[in-house]
């Protein structure tokens, strides 16, 4: 064995890089050691625990502000991993999903009277995963950091043991994740084998990892077993950002998986996907535009209008939050078939920043509003605004945001992403994009209708307007944070100065 290239080796493992990961991965394991010596209210402790040193990792980026700016990408683990601004801003992003998650956590918990240990484990070491994965240069670690991710999901979807339709939510989601993963682990197997193979011009002994790829696919695009291997890897990553024709398992899932855990999947996981995909794109597979652009402009299409179309005709809550979010990642696809012409990392990135603003302020209001989880019908929300008039307030500007009304940050989101496709003349998909969003006003408008007034009431004996009493027992942490982050949703409308050195 050769010492000296172990020696070589080991250099190139700067684990300080990656210490928040560690701190997570760690904290993930450590909770489940708290549930044996806390004593009194256990599950309050761990929450404390739980949330208070995840908000100790965002102050570490925050405290390192200069760092995270950095202009140099740099590379650890043997170029396994890669490490620039853009992939920082990213943990960052998940940071704050973990957070928000684990906070809508404590009141789904509470009120379904479930045990909050391995909710805050799972979640912690999911998002652990998709921090590092979002740093990925190499096939092989991109892989194992996903299925850890993903493994983590189908426990925590069907988390509601109590509910028929966590479970079978849950059930969707592992055959149809496991076929996902199936599918992406076929993709890399054939890049690879074609590019190790030594009767290929530029083989490389190390094919999995993203700089050699990339060298190997400029030298070989007309390869047939090339193309499918890189079609099948963009494949398995679409079904982590449900796009269309691999969108057939949303409804079900959002509306049986816990609500703190549909925002999870609709905000982090699609994100995370999103954020490969730019890597992916932008990196080895820059090399073959011609074949993707058609490929992925046709996702785009497709995922915008059946989003849109099927959300228009639901009455469930979550299976409409599920279904826009398809016509979501439509647009943000759009972006992604950009990014061949032009750099659209941090619209994209904003993009999803403000629709994580958004979601998280509706499903904070679901968590609030309804004991029925699953079953939440938009009627549930008649007259929010008059009896409950800070929820309301919450629910309007995250809905609005989502529909893209300004002075709301998601119109500024929309806006920037169709600028940036007219300047690389995506005319068509704009068109497309535009169609979508005057659909959504009408079922977006369509909850807001209830929470605010209604035309058609529910009357009493005496023809008296019955309203609904929504009582909420939110902690002031709670009010804070949501108050806070629909407040960001506005700010975000007006200001983007934050932005500007990467958006303009």
């Amino acid at each position: 064995m050769n010492i000296q290239f172990l020696k070589e080796l080991a250099a190139t493992n700067q684990w300080h890089w990656i210490l928040p990961e560690i701190i997570l991965a760690l904290l993930g394991v450590s909770v489940l050691l708290m549930d044996l010596f806390f004593r009194g209210d256990k599950d309050k402790k761990i929450a404390i625990v739980s949330i208070g040193a995840q908000f100790l990792v965002l102050f570490y980026f925050i405290n390192n502000f200069s760092f995270m700016n950095s202009p140099d990408t740099v590379y650890a683990f043997s170029d396994m991993l890669k490490q620039n601004a853009f992939g920082n801003w990213c943990r960052v992003f998940f940071i704050i999903c973990s957070i928000l998650v684990s906070s809508l956590g404590v009141l789904y918990l509470k009120k379904n009277k479930l045990p909050s240990t391995e909710f805050y484990s799972l979640v912690l070491i999911a998002t652990a995963s998709l921090m590092i994965m979002v740093q990925s240069s190499h096939l092989l670690l991109l892989f194992i950091t996903l299925e850890t991710a993903t493994v983590a999901f189908y426990v925590l979807i069907s988390y509601g043991r109590n509910s028929s339709l966590s479970l079978e939510a849950g059930l969707k989601y592992l055959i149809l994740g496991g076929t996902s993963s199936a599918i992406l682990m076929l993709g890399i197997v054939l890049l690879y084998g074609v590019a190790g193979n030594p009767s290929m011009t530029g083989y490389s002994t190390d094919s999995m990892n993203f700089k050699e790829l990339g060298h190997f696919i400029s030298l070989n695009q007309g390869s047939s077993l090339l193309i499918a291997g890189v079609l099948l890897v963009i494949a398995g990553f679409c079904f982590k950002i449900a796009v269309v024709p691999f969108q057939i398992w949303v409804p079900d899932v959002y509306q049986g998986a816990p609500t703190p855990i549909a925002a999870f999947l609709g905000v982090a996981s699609k994100a995370s996907g999103f954020f490969v995909l730019i890597n992916l794109l932008t990196g080895p597979f820059v090399h073959l535009k011609e074949i993707l652009v058609p490929f992925l402009s046709v996702i785009a299409i497709g995922s915008i209008l059946f989003g849109n179309i099927a959300a228009v005709t639901q009455r469930n809550v979550k299976r409409l939050m599920g279904l826009s979010g398809v016509a979501h990642a439509g647009y943000l696809m759009i972006g992604l078939v950009a990014s061949f012409s032009v750099e659209t990392h941090y619209i994209i990135y904003f993009y999803l920043l403000t629709y994580l603003l958004a979601s998280f302020s509706v499903f904070g209001v679901m968590c609030s509003v309804s004991e029925l989880d699953a079953r939440q019908e938009l009627e549930d929300y008649e007259d929010l605004a008059k009896s409950n008039t800070f929820l309301g307030f919450i629910l309007i500007v995250g809905l609005g945001s989502l529909a893209g009304i300004p002075p709301l940050a998601g119109f500024i989101a929309k806006l920037l992403l169709f600028i940036t496709a007219i300047k690389v003349k995506l005319y068509l998909l704009v068109a497309v994009a535009v169609i979508g969003v005057v659909i959504s006003i009408y079922y977006y408008f369509g909850w807001i209708r209830e929470a605010t007034f209604r035309i058609f009431r529910i009357e009493d004996e005496n023809n008296k307007h019955v309203s609904k009493d929504y009582e909420s027992d939110l902690s002031a942490y709670h009010k804070i944070l949501f108050g806070f982050v629909a407040i960001l949703s506005i700010v975000f409308g007006l200001f983007q100065t934050v932005f500007r050195g990467f958006i303009w």
